[in-house]
């Protein structure tokens, strides 16, 4: 069992505090992701978990047992970091072996227990080569097996893929996947990129600030984001932001009007708005819908990205807010063609003067209810037709 637990964690630099009373639970086999912007407290916190940074206060606990004063080397976890810092004048089977050895493990154990972690990394054919020799996908899977070489209790990766290409950090996300998998370890991972953290994670940890935002699995932060910052960080594109005035509240929801006076009703819970505040609705890039019978509002296109599969399209629409559409990949838009968006107030997000999310009236499942998705798709593909 390889748990984690944070309570009241705080740290401070100088007068400054960077993190600001982090409580979280990292459960045994969980892979968890810390994302946010530069400057959040992400690596900080890694940090402090690891050892490498001393907790101003509060507590950790690695399996129920307090650590705060236990030296990095003796809490049971390994790290991988963002740069391989590998030995340039060790082979591949040294350098995973190296820790081994200043542990005082026998010659042939620790190259027997390299060969081990080498096929579980396909790196048995590389174990006589140097750095210099590799590829930067293979120098990270050396830099992620001398870690596995310790059998440690957590994993610990503080922006591992951040030095790689756009391909390889797609391979090495499947990797790391599978490696979970396969192990069944407690992982903990740090990341700016919301796209590693949605395909990675078990549960995702949205920092900002040096405070927790967020935590929940990454379809309950795409589907129920607590707030605008949430909202706006997970998912790529990003959700759109419209800034509404409320026109009218009823037990169904509220009824908010758009830049081009059209409204839309949101079931979201009654009496959390009244009629005149100022709000922002939220929708998905892919929930806009071109429908020249039924438009909710109408736009000038600015840019359009064909990806082949989809196209964006990014939408200029009145009061000058620019919104992103997702569309089909043979979709015929030109720039500064006038398109009619057509909004579906079910698939909408609404959040007061605050940011805070205002909750819907009825529990939501993570996706679309049966129903509505069924009828959202018809939407769609009768559009295509015409």
């Amino acid at each position: 069992m390889s748990t984690v637990a944070l309570r009241n964690i705080h740290k401070t630099y100088a007068d400054t505090e960077i993190i600001k009373g982090i409580d979280l639970d990292v459960s045994d086999r969980e892979f968890v992701v810390f994302v946010g912007p530069s400057g959040c407290g992400k690596s900080t916190l890694l940090r402090m978990i690891a050892g490498l940074e001393e907790i101003s206060s509060g507590d950790l606990f690695i399996d129920g047992q307090k650590v705060n004063d236990i030296p990095p080397d003796k809490r049971g976890l390994a790290m991988v970091f963002q740069t391989y810092a590998l030995y340039p004048h060790m082979t591949v089977a040294e350098n995973m072996a190296f820790s081994l050895r200043l542990a005082g493990m026998q010659k042939a154990q620790r190259y027997e227990r390299a060969r081990e972690v080498a096929r579980i990394l396909q790196l048995e054919l590389l174990l006589n080569r140097k750095p210099k020799e590799l590829s930067g996908g293979q120098r990270q899977r050396v830099a992620i097996g001398r870690a596995l070489v310790r059998n440690p209790k957590v994993f610990l990766f503080d922006e591992p893929l951040s030095n790689l290409d756009a391909a390889l950090r797609v391979q090495m996300r499947i990797e790391l996947a599978g490696l979970h998998d396969s192990l069944q370890a407690t992982m903990i991972y740090v990341t700016h990129d919301q796209v590693e953290a949605m395909t990675l994670a078990d549960k995702i940890v949205v920092l900002q600030g040096g405070i927790i935002e967020q935590v929940g699995s990454p379809l309950e932060l795409y589907h129920h984001p607590r707030n605008l910052f949430v909202a706006g960080f997970i998912g790529s594109p990003k959700m759109n932001f419209i800034s509404v005035t409320v026109s009218a509240v009823s037990d169904s929801g509220t009824t908010v009007r758009l830049p081009g006076d059209a409204t839309v009703m949101i079931p979201v819970k009654p009496k959390t708005l009244s009629v005149g505040d100022r709000a922002t609705l939220g929708i998905r890039p892919e929930h806009l819908l071109l429908d020249r019978n039924n438009p909710s509002l109408n736009g000038e296109v600015l840019v359009v990205e064909r990806l082949g599969g989809e196209t964006y399209l990014y939408v200029k629409i009145a009061g000058g807010e620019t919104i992103v559409m997702q569309t089909d990949g043979d979709n015929p838009a030109q720039l500064h063609d006038f398109v009619p968006i057509y909004i579906n107030g079910e698939l909408c997000h609404l959040f007061d003067q605050s940011g805070q999310t205002i909750p819907k009236a009825h529990r939501h499942h993570l996706t679309l209810n049966e129903s509505h998705e069924q009828q959202y798709h018809q939407h769609r593909i009768s559009n295509q037709a015409e």
